[in-house]
């Protein structure tokens, strides 16, 4: 008898496992954005208003894509004191409570910042009555949302651009250089937990204002003002990712702070077309990867969900589409090369998330490139274009080139070049390709200062 219940027992744990083993597929590729950053070890996350929460498509893909949110403005100082002493946090608390719904982490924008700034904060002429005025507004900011912000962008825009030189604000004027310092002691005072970030644009590489950011920073850890992170905007032009990028990041890292990247958009003359969103994709895909390289670098943050809400346009006039979905919630080719570069894998080829068209019906392509000839001062190639799982009606392969290479020769491609960046159309017959087949075009790369490394190549189809 017990050897009969013990061989039925077995039989059952055997049919258990089998069942298991049907129900639960292999382990897939992370298909969002969050997903894919989270098993990298890294938080992808997004600015979000509260004025567009109501918006079905804009919460949804929110929800969906990102683990951490930013308030666009809700946090600013107009918004959150707009008059001395009297303190509004209604628009800030519904985006934090929402994104701790979510269990996305909070990054806190901004404490101490020139603009945006309302005006009786503006004509304060007394040093200690400035000092006093921001110590309080950060002790009662920062000190409701302790425990529930993760980052705080302490001091946002200190430095001018070109010479790096300190910005002319009310701050500095009134309190003087060690404003930023009492900005950092009052923050961390009044939240012992957060990271306390300095947060800046055009500090993505290695220039003057860069250089004034980082011999802070430097003299603050020296010192033992506390300061956690500093924060790269990432407000970018088309085919503009700097070269020393990771480099830059990775000089901050190793003065003993992380290194986030807050802001990140980059922008084009519009109207959109293929050639452009390819650029846009590789760029993105440098940015992200210029993160992962460097270990300290574990936060990525796009300005805004979706071009439709972008602060580009009012700011630029003639430029927009900086984002990773465009106005309709469909997925750009750039959110399909950031997704790639974080070692995830979109479910649906990169196709409409948000109800609406992605015109066309055409599938998605993968490209290789071969190295097929090399000499000291050049080398031939060949790039091969394959389509998915549905036919697509044409292709677009960007390649950007290393300093010094150009493209001598090219065949079975149309070539158009802009700077270091080549954008390569079919001729004609080798435009449309069917579910799985392939077509490959060659070149020739020359390369006068001996640099042969590889340029980097995307593709996409319309």
């Amino acid at each position: 008898m017990r050897r009969a219940l013990t061989a039925v027992l077995g039989a059952v744990s055997l049919l258990l496992a089998m069942l298991v083993a049907v129900a639960l597929p292999a382990s897939a590729a992370p298909s969002t954005l969050g997903e894919a950053a989270a098993a990298k070890g890294r938080v992808f996350g997004t600015a979000a208003a509260q004025g567009h929460m109501g918006e079905s498509a804009y919460a949804t893909t929110l929800d969906r894509e990102f683990n951490q949110l930013t308030p666009e403005n809700e946090m600013k100082w107009d918004t959150t004191e707009p008059s001395r002493d009297s303190f509004n946090f209604s628009a800030a608390d519904q985006l934090v409570s929402h994104a701790q719904a979510q269990g996305m982490a909070i990054r806190g924008h901004t404490l101490v910042w020139h603009s945006q700034l309302p005006g009786w904060v503006s004509n304060i002429s007394s040093r200690d009555d400035l000092l006093s005025v921001m110590r309080n507004h950060i002790a009662k900011e920062a000190g409701h949302f302790a425990g529930k912000v993760d980052y705080w962008d302490v001091v946002n825009e200190a430095y001018q651009d070109g010479s790096g030189a300190r910005r002319d604000s009310v701050f500095q004027r009134v309190i003087g250089d060690s404003y930023i310092e009492e900005a950092f002691r009052a923050a961390r005072q009044a939240d012992p937990n957060a990271k306390l970030c300095y947060n800046d644009y055009n500090i993505d590489g290695q220039n003057a204002k860069s250089n004034a950011v980082y011999n802070m920073v430097q003299d603050f850890k020296a010192r033992g003002v506390p300061i956690d992170c500093v924060g790269l905007q990432a407000h970018l032009t088309l085919g503009n990712v700097p070269s020393d990028m990771q480099a830059n990041m990775q000089r901050f890292a190793a003065l003993g702070v992380d290194v986030h990247i807050t802001e990140l958009d980059i922008r084009m003359n519009t109207p959109a077309d293929s050639s452009k969103l390819a650029t846009q994709a590789n760029d993105y895909k440098k940015v992200v990867s210029a993160c992962l390289a460097v270990s300290r670098c574990n936060v990525i943050t796009v300005w805004g969900i979706t071009d439709k809400y972008s602060w580009v346009p009012d700011t630029f006039p003639g430029e927009g589409a900086a984002l990773l979905f465009d106005d309709n919630y469909n997925k750009k080719p750039a959110y399909d090369a950031v997704l790639t570069a974080l070692g995830g894998s979109s479910d649906d080829g990169g196709g409409d998330d948000g109800g609406g068209d992605n015109g066309g019906g055409d599938g998605t392509v993968t490209c290789a490139y071969t190295r097929t000839a090399q000499w000291n001062n050049g080398f031939n190639g060949q790039v091969t274009i394959t389509a998915g799982s549905a036919s697509v009606s044409s292709w677009t392969v960007v390649m950007t080139m290393n300093s010094g290479q150009s493209i001598a020769a090219l065949w079975n491609g149309t070539p158009s070049t802009s700077g270091n960046v080549v954008t390569v159309k079919p001729v004609g017959w080798n435009s449309t390709l069917a579910a799985g087949k392939s077509a490959s075009f060659g070149f020739t790369a020359s390369a006068p200062s001996g640099n042969v490394s590889n340029p980097s190549i995307t593709c996409s189809a319309p």
